[in-house]
């Protein structure tokens, strides 16, 4: 097995892993591996855009005051003003890479901000309606011509390295990764001082997702193996609109569109947000998404629509023009009738606990982006505010590095050859595609917008019998992308569904009918008891 040796690895290229590992590049050598082309990521699929305080007449604390408003009470205010506080810097480090955002046209030193639902302020830079795809595409070149970033396409990980795993005395610390070779169909590893996982979410374990099919949840759930807790799992965001039409997966109507005067109508052509918050089509995500859930479910149709035919066609073609181009392909009009929508699993609030540098409980592995929960979102993440997020950690990330270097001695143990025993090749891959349908559809079914105690208990009885199947699976046969994504998918569908059941209220994105207030204290819920799961076929499941 060959083994690579790095000061710094980088696991995933949305804006988080890219915007580490450039900037850490500026002091030493990274590895940055990824599992699909390097401009496959959450981020890239970002439409909205970036919320930054950068208007005169806004400021850091009315930000700060939307997000704890929409984090219902659960977000870290320390986090929060940090966060928030470091957008400004992380906008410059974007058009130092060539991020163009809009201007004004008569005010060209002016930015064209947007707003969104929950923000008091326009706020969101934005580049048309393909922000993140504009970010990506800056940074992955930028991160291709750095001569100190080795970029490693088509490699998954498949688990974190431990000294406590390689059974040696001392603090637990995370000394590199294995990977799949999805092209060579070979297994490397890659040792490191420093590990940083940005991995992006997990809203693949759900049927319905705005999200790309990378989204499997891989960083979420190798930290949990290795023994990290993860907090507030229960927390995911539906986004209320992404397009519903037979020939369209997974596309979104950005909540910009809302922002620039569309209505959330019934199939009638009525308002009825209103009736469930004074803000009407502006309110946060998750009373949108539930106000939307119990209008479908009302009405018995399959969808609502989305009205901003007030506007015209100048306008929507230059603010949102690949929304325009999209619906006009589908046979969409936007400028003269409404765009179907429904609600789609879009974002993981929850994730593996660490600090906004990225600093986790283990030296040596630091969490940044989706999959990191630093408590910024807390119940329900203010719009906008994860590209955010992504950024700035990565850039806090690459400052706590260089200080850490002193206090982390190199890897001194090598990392065994990955053994896979009598593993054979699978002749029963529709088992793989099966057990993916059938944790995705479990958790829409049972851990979606409204929740029950017993529904949840279905869930996790479900789950569980699948991840033993799952098990035998990983053990009998030699591993693939599909089966590892497989079992992170699963791993964090239990954790999900152990949160939520945990959560004893009704508070942001989690909604149960069997509690369906709100208790004075607000709570983090958090799972430190890893399953023992292993690495590799040396120490079985």
């Amino acid at each position: 097995m060959r083994t690579l040796d790095t000061p710094v690895l980088v696991i995933g290229s949305g804006i988080a892993g890219l915007m580490a590992s450039l900037k850490l590049a500026r002091t030493q050598e990274v590895v940055l591996v990824t599992k699909r082309q390097a401009d496959v990521s959450s981020s890239n699929w970002a439409q909205g855009g970036i919320s930054c305080v950068m208007d005169p007449e806004d400021s850091f604390e009315a930000h700060v005051e939307d997000t704890l408003g929409t984090g219902s009470g659960l977000c870290d205010e320390d986090a929060v003003r940090a966060v928030i506080r470091g957008g400004p810097d992380g906008i410059r480090a974007l058009e130092e890479f060539g991020v163009h955002f809009e201007r004004k046209i008569e005010e060209p030193a002016a930015y064209d901000l947007g707003r969104e639902g929950g923000h008091t302020h326009r706020r969101v830079l934005h580049a048309g309606d393909i922000t993140g795809e504009a970010i990506i595409r800056s940074l992955v070149q930028a991160a291709m011509e750095n001569p100190r970033i080795t970029v490693m396409e088509n490699a998954m990980a498949i688990d974190l390295v431990t000294t406590g795993w390689l059974n040696v005395n001392g603090e637990n610390t995370c000394i590199g990764a294995y990977f799949l070779d999805t092209v060579r169909n070979e297994i490397f590893a890659v040792r490191a001082r420093h590990t940083v996982l940005a991995t992006g979410g997990a809203c693949k374990v759900y049927l319905y997702t705005s999200n790309p099919d990378v989204a499997t949840g891989d960083g979420i759930a190798m930290a949990w193996r290795a023994g990290l807790p993860v907090k507030n799992m229960e927390m995911i965001q539906f986004h209320p609109t992404c397009l519903f039409h037979r020939n369209a997966k997974s596309f979104l109507i950005s909540e910009a569109v809302r922002g620039e005067g569309g209505i959330l109508v019934n199939h009638r052509g009525k308002p009825f947000v209103e009736h469930f918050d004074p803000r009407g089509s502006l309110a946060p995500r998750d009373i949108v998404a539930r106000a939307i859930d119990h209008e479908i479910k009302r009405s018995g149709k399959p969808c609502v629509y989305i009205d901003i035919t007030a506007k015209s066609e100048a306008f929507l073609r230059n603010r949102f023009p690949s929304i325009y181009d999209r619906c006009r392909k589908l046979g969409i009009d936007m400028a003269k009738e409404p765009i179907p929508v429904v609600p789609a699993a879009h974002y993981s609030c929850g994730g593996v606990e660490a600090n906004v540098d990225g600093t986790t409980r283990m030296p040596g592995l630091y969490v940044i982006g989706e999959c990191a929960c630093t408590g910024l979102h807390g119940a329900n993440r203010l719009a906008s505010n994860s590209l955010l997020e992504g950024l700035v950690m990565a850039g806090n990330v690459a400052e706590a590095i260089p200080k850490l270097n002193q206090h982390l001695a190199k890897p001194g143990h090598m990392i065994p050859d990955w053994q896979s025993y009598h593993a054979v090749p699978s002749d029963e891959a529709v088992v793989v595609e099966h057990n993916w349908n059938e944790v995705r559809t479990c958790m829409w079914d049972y851990v979606g917008i409204v929740r029950t105690d017993k529904r949840l208990e279905r869930a996790l009885r479900r789950i569980r019998n699948l991840r033993n199947e799952i098990r035998e699976y990983y053990l009998d046969y030699l591993i693939t992308p599909d089966v590892l994504e497989l079992r992170n998918l699963a791993t964090v569908a239990e954790l999900v569904v152990r949160c939520a059941r945990k959560r004893k209220e009704s508070r942001g994105l989690h909604y149960t009918l069997d509690y369906p207030d709100t208790l004075p204290a607000a709570e983090e819920t958090v799972l430190h008891d890893p399953p023992g799961e292993s690495l590799n076929l040396t120490t079985p499941l």
